[in-house]
C-alpha cells in the first residue's frame, strides 16, 4: 500500500468519526479483526497471529508471536535467540516476540478490505443510530415533510435527514397530501430487522388523537385529567372518554377550552374529523348514555351477560343514537367496551 493511500484511508475515519459518531478506535479494532480472519483464512490457522493498522501511518502490518528458544524444533512458534535479538537486543531466552510476517500480497489488498469493512460499520452504525432516534419517538407524534408521492399512494415523509412511508393503511380519509407540505404523524412502532429498522407511522391511529389531546391540553398532559378510552373511525368523528379524580375540575370544558380554541386546534389538524368528548363514568349505565351523546337517552339496562346494554330512546333520538351508517353506536360501543342494543320507547313496549 502507498502512503498517501493510507493517509487518506485515516482520514476518511476521521470524518466519520465526526459525522456518524462511530469512533476511529472502534473501527480500527473492527478492521485488524476482520483482517486477521482473512489472513487466517488464506495463510494460517495459527492463533499466534496478529494483524496491527499503525494508529499514526495507517500501515498494515501481521505479526506472529514465537518463543525465543537456543534450537528451533517449530519455526511456526519459535525463533532462535541470534535472529530474536536482530528484533530486540533486550529480548532473552524463552521470552516471547513479536515476528513481522512478510506477505507483501495480503497487505497491499489488506486496504481494500478495509473500507469494505468500513462500509459495512458505517451502514450498521446508521441502521443502529436510526432505530434508536425512532425508539425514543415510539407511541409518540413526530414532524416531518413530505418528499414525494408514488403511483400507490404511499406517503415518503422525510424526518431530519431520514425518510418513513405512510403507506394508504395508515392515512386518514380526510387528509391532503401535497408534496412540501409538513405534517404530523404518530410513530405506531419500531422494529429492529436485519436490514432496515421497520418503522410504522400513521394518521389514522388512535394515539395520535390522544398526543394531540396532551399537546393542547396541559391538564391532560399534567396528569389532572386523563384519557380513559377513545373510539376513532379516522377522518370521519371520535369519541374521547375523559376523567378527573379532582371533582372541582370540568373535565369536558377543559378539552374543549375558551371559546373552542383547544379542540379547534385538534379538529383542524385532523382536517374537520368531528371529535365527542365524553365524561367517564365508573357506572356502566351512565358511561354508555354519555357515550351515545348527542343523543338522549331515555334508559340503560344492563343485561346478565354485564356486556350487553339495552338502550332505550324515545324515537326523535333513534337516528341521532344510532349515527349515519351506525356509526355512533358503533363508535359508543368501543369506547364503553359494550355491545349496545338500541330500541325506541315503543318497541318496547310491544
Amino acid at each position: 500500500m502507498k502512503n498517501k493511500e493510507q493517509k487518506i484511508f485515516l482520514q476518511a475515519l476521521d470524518e466519520l468519526e465526526k459525522e456518524k459518531g462511530i469512533t476511529k478506535e472502534s473501527l480500527l479494532e473492527t478492521i485488524e479483526q476482520a483482517l486477521l480472519a482473512a489472513y487466517k483464512k488464506q495463510y494460517s490457522e495459527d492463533d499466534n497471529v496478529e494483524v496491527v493498522i499503525d494508529r499514526k501511518t495507517g500501515d498494515i502490518k501481521v505479526y506472529s508471536t514465537k518463543e525465543v528458544v537456543e534450537t528451533v524444533y517449530d519455526e511456526a512458534h519459535e525463533i532462535e535467540i541470534k535472529e530474536a535479538k536482530k528484533i530486540d537486543r533486550k529480548v532473552e531466552l524463552y521470552d516471547e516476540i513479536k515476528v513481522e510476517i512478510n506477505c507483501e500480497d495480503f497487505r497491499r489488498n489488506a486496504i481494500q478490505n478495509g473500507k469494505q469493512i468500513v462500509i459495512q460499520k458505517v451502514r450498521e452504525a446508521e441502521r443502529k443510530n436510526i432505530f434508536e432516534k425512532f425508539k425514543e419517538k415510539e407511541h409518540k407524534i413526530i414532524n416531518g415533510i413530505i418528499r414525494r408521492i408514488d403511483d400507490r399512494n404511499n406517503i415518503y415523509i422525510e424526518f431530519d435527514k431520514i425518510e418513513a412511508v405512510l403507506p394508504m393503511v395508515e392515512q386518514s380519509q380526510s387528509d391532503i397530501y401535497r408534496v412540501g407540505d409538513r405534517i404530523k404523524v404518530y410513530v405506531v412502532e419500531v422494529q429492529e430487522t436485519g436490514k432496515f429498522p421497520k418503522i410504522v407511522i400513521s394518521r389514522k391511529h388512535e394515539g395520535l388523537l390522544i398526543e394531540l389531546f396532551k399537546i393542547e391540553i396541559p391538564e391532560i398532559e399534567e396528569g389532572v385529567i386523563e384519557i380513559k378510552s377513545v373510539a376513532r373511525e379516522a377522518g370521519s368523528r371520535a369519541k374521547v372518554a375523559v376523567h378527573s379524580s379532582d371533582e372541582t375540575i370540568d373535565t369536558i370544558g377543559a378539552c374543549i377550552g375558551q371559546k373552542g380554541l383547544r379542540i379547534k386546534e385538534i379538529v383542524d389538524e385532523l382536517n374537520g374529523e368531528k371529535i365527542d368528548i365524553v365524561e367517564y363514568k365508573e357506572d356502566k349505565k351512565k358511561f354508555v348514555s354519555a357515550a351515545l351523546s348527542p343523543a338522549r337517552v331515555y334508559s340503560v339496562e344492563l343485561l346478565e351477560d354485564e356486556v350487553t346494554a339495552r338502550v332505550l330512546v324515545d324515537p326523535s333520538q333513534l337516528s341521532l343514537a344510532i349515527g349515519k351508517n351506525g356509526q355512533n353506536a358503533r363508535l359508543a360501543a368501543k369506547l364503553t367496551g359494550m355491545r349496545i342494543d338500541i330500541k325506541t320507547l315503543g318497541e318496547a313496549n310491544e
